[in-house]
């Protein structure tokens, strides 16, 4: 995955393996990042790979 990629809600549900529910509710939080292209919702690579990583600090804790 390159750094600079962006992922449409479909690619990074499947990334995640959540649902869509889950990934929009993750974006209206700000714990996603994620920007607005047009009337498209797009997530970089970057932020999933910090959510992935916030979560795993998470739980060690």
């Amino acid at each position: 995955m390159r750094n600079n990629e962006l992922f449409t809600v479909p690619e990074a549900m499947a990334r995640l393996k959540i649902g869509r529910s889950a990934l929009y509710d993750l974006m209206r939080t700000r714990r996603l990042a994620s920007l607005t292209i047009g009337r498209a919702r797009r997530i970089p690579a970057h932020a999933l790979a910090d959510y992935v990583q916030s979560q795993l600090e998470e739980a060690a804790r």
